[in-house]
């Protein structure tokens, strides 16, 4: 970079005389860094090439996108998007995959050159203002790629030639080649789809995540005292804590629903009370270093023991989760586990009353009322993304089949409004979900996050010891 006007620079920040520029360019030493060997290093290039089979001839692009604004010139810290990261490893901002006849580039911005101001003045990209990005080299030695410099990319997509772009992931790269939907939605389905089955790396990538989530759920009631004074905040706080420490990030917003606010799905405000003799809902997971993440529930009575009702609904909610869980086997539809849980939710409420109609009629897909308390489907696909491969076809994942090596939540709940005139005064509210992530085996599945207790006595047994 040349042109200092292109630095990206505030209003207050200080001049600065060519004196001091000059000197500033002079006197550094080199700092080469031998980066490992990446370990998706040899998957990844497995990806791509089953990637451009079955594109022949096309050049493909996948985006890595770029800092988003948190306010004014305040950004959030940077997260790749995921297809890109899945191909190539990289995590570094503003870079972009290109993949042609076989062979793959990586275009990126390397760290900051002695050569510019950049390095020291630049508030986005600056070494000394955000720390040093790895050299082309290192990131090329590291993911096993080709790496080339991001003012290089321009020139690489123009000519001629069919393209497809991984869109709305980076406005710059959107803007360079001209769009074509019908070729970029397939594109977005193909490389969704090419996540559905995980193999073993990881599978023990979502395994660590969950373990890592089974801690900051103990550290959140090892703080309970700070909890009872501090309300939803100090969990999600206790939370975040651990996943920075152990892991990239959290995966989604946590959601810590103390009381009525269970029965919000994505209560993320997270800043109500808890409050004695309620229940508190925590939905929260870790994301690892490599970017795979956890998604996790769990109900837990505030007072570390259930009330009799609180235990039946508790239980209804589990037994639910069972059905689910044992409803997932190779070439099942994947409807299977909604469906299973969903009978035992229905017929629960029949007991209790609530239906205006048997829980068969309830259950009739003309129907559905009992949704009304339910409010959600049980499974989605996890991986990278939270609700990982959401552009896959519907034959692919909603309509499709699970095969062994996929990984997917199974998570039942009851929801009963605060203002639901036709609950009992008892029951309003009151939200329970219970959630965790199964790997699709030979013969069913393995539970992921089994660490963490799942029945009412269990919960219980774990509160009082982890409790301080």
């Amino acid at each position: 970079m040349s042109d200092e006007t292109e630095l990206t620079t505030e209003s207050h920040d200080p001049a600065v005389p060519e004196a001091y520029s000059a000197f500033m360019r002079q006197g550094w030493g080199d700092r080469d860094v031998d980066l490992p060997a990446h370990p998706i290093t040899e998957p990844a290039a497995a990806r791509r090439l089953k990637l451009a089979e079955m594109f022949p001839g096309e050049r493909l692009v996948l985006p890595a996108g770029t800092f988003k604004v948190r306010s004014y010139d305040t950004d959030y810290r940077f997260r790749p998007d995921t297809a890109h990261t899945y191909f190539s490893g990289n995590q570094t901002s503003d870079a972009v995959l290109v993949i042609q006849d076989g062979a793959a580039v990586l275009y990126a911005r390397p760290s900051s050159s002695r050569d510019t101001d950049e390095f020291f003045r630049d508030r986005m990209y600056g070494e000394l203002w955000v720390g040093r990005r790895p050299s082309l080299k290192e990131i090329s030695e590291s993911l096993g790629l080709e790496v080339r410099h991001i003012d290089e990319l321009a020139p690489a997509l123009g000519g001629t030639g069919k393209t497809r772009v991984h869109r709305g992931v980076s406005t710059l790269v959107d803007t360079m080649v001209a769009g074509d939907d019908a070729l970029d939605a397939d594109f977005a389905r193909v490389i969704s789809e090419m996540r559905l089955v995980k193999d073993g790396w990881e599978i023990g990538e979502l395994q660590t995540a969950c373990d890592v989530t089974a801690l900051g759920f103990e550290d959140s009631v090892a703080e309970w005292s700070r909890v009872l004074e501090f309300g939803e905040r100090w969990i999600e706080g206790t939370f975040f804590r651990r996943a920075r420490a152990m892991g990239n990030d959290i995966g989604y917003d946590s959601i810590v629903g103390g009381g009525s606010h269970a029965t919000t799905l994505h209560w993320i405000e997270n800043t109500g009370p808890i409050t004695p003799g309620s229940l508190v809902l925590l939905d929260m997971g870790v994301e690892g270093h490599n970017l795979y993440t956890a998604d996790v529930t769990r109900t837990l009575p505030v007072d570390g023991t259930f009330t009799p009702l609180q235990r039946d609904l508790y239980t209804l909610v589990y037994d639910a989760q069972e059905a689910g869980i044992a409803a997932v086997k190779p070439g099942q539809p994947f409807n299977s586990s909604h469906n299973a849980a969903v009978a035992v939710l229905a017929h629960g409420l029949e007991d209790l009353g609530l239906l205006p109609v048997s829980a068969e009629q309830a259950l009739d897909p003309e129907s559905k009322i009992y949704s009304r308390w339910t409010l959600h489907g049980v499974s989605h696909m996890l991986g990278m993304d939270v609700h990982d491969c959401g552009q896959s076809s519907p034959e692919a994942y909603a309509k499709g089949t699970y095969a062994e090596g996929m990984v997917l939540t199974v998570e039942p709940g009851l929801y009963f409004q605060e203002d639901d005139l036709l609950v009992p005064e008892e029951l309003r509210g009151i939200g329970i979900r219970i959630e965790d992530d199964v790997v699709v085996t030979a013969d069913g599945t393995r539970n992921l996050s089994d660490s963490l207790p799942r029945t009412a006595d269990d919960v219980e047994a774990w509160f009082a010891e982890h409790r301080r």
